[in-house]
């Protein structure tokens, strides 16, 4: 296949044009500089601008763009950054790929589409929660529209955070974990969805692969668990004691909404389409997949 990657040079970007090129695809790097490479083309989502002839060949379209959540206070200009990197690429690729005819668009959304859900378990047929990431994952997924009504196969990839000490969640708390400070947040009775690098890339290739599989897609680990056992669970990864308790005033007051949408509350959502086809997790356990985590 030619699989054309927007959001190629991030963790799970980097490590997607790897496996395919591994795998014997051709992948072509949608770049917003100006291209450096004969796998490069270059695009401007706010304009709408994609070099000519991007699209000749390509099979596929993978869209990874969205600027990082985890990045303190949500202020207004904040929260439009937040939607700008998602929703205008994607209406941008959206059009193309309805245009061009392309058969396939793999499109990230989040595992926040679902909000907090407490202890009620949630797969793919279960409606958008409350709260701004709810409603930015919709508005995101909408931008879909032009594929799906051009006929192109969609997928929405609710994506739960991804396990790497390279990046994400991970190598923000590693440090904190290291001088022994691991806590708990909250009561910690929040489930913290999750999923390994690994797994994240297979799933990408299983979509595209895979005919059968279209809609949303929830990618996360087959196997909740609560704040407390993912705190645990790192603890052991580092070699460290994770007694501490973080109450959840002091991150409401630090963080503000984004505390509560991200730190403090969570879905508890299962991965429905992927465990019917078959997915293949490689660390579908938690301790594992730190263990592995590179």
């Amino acid at each position: 296949m030619r699989v054309l990657v927007a959001g190629s040079s991030g963790l799970i970007g980097s490590a997607l044009r790897s496996r395919l090129r591994e795998l014997g695809h051709d992948v072509v790097r949608l770049v917003r500089r100006t291209p450096a490479a004969g796998d490069e083309r270059g695009w401007d989502p706010p304009s709408g601008r994609i070099d000519e002839g991007t699209f000749d060949g390509v099979d596929a379209v993978v869209n990874l763009c969205g600027a990082p959540l985890a990045s303190g206070r949500w202020s207004a200009a904040r929260k439009q950054v937040l939607r700008d990197s998602r929703i205008e690429p994607t209406e941008v690729l959206a059009e193309a790929v309805a245009e061009h005819g392309i058969p396939v668009l793999v499109n990230s959304s989040g595992i926040s589409y679902y909000g907090d859900t407490g202890s009620r378990e949630v797969d793919e047929s279960a409606p958008a929660g409350e709260g701004f990431l709810p409603r930015l994952c919709v508005e995101w997924e909408a931008a879909c529209a032009p594929a799906v009504d051009a006929g192109s196969r969609v997928i929405l990839l609710r994506t739960a955070p991804v396990l790497t000490w390279r990046g994400g969640m991970l190598k923000l708390v590693r440090p904190v974990f290291r001088f022994g400070l691991g806590a708990v947040l909250g009561d910690g009775r929040q489930y913290t969805p999750w999923i390994s690098l690994s797994d994240m890339v297979e799933v990408i290739v299983f979509c595209l692969d895979h005919d059968d599989v279209s809609g949303p897609v929830n990618v996360t680990a087959p196997r909740p668990v609560t704040n407390a056992e993912f705190t645990r669970a790192v603890g052991r990864a580092l070699h460290r004691p994770t007694p501490l308790r973080m109450p959840g005033l002091p991150l409401r007051v630090l963080l503000g909404e984004a505390a509560d949408e991200i730190l403090l509350r969570g879905p508890r959502a299962v991965p429905g389409v992927l465990t019917r086809t078959g997915f293949p997790y490689a660390f579908p356990e938690l301790d594992r997949a730190l263990s592995s985590a590179r």
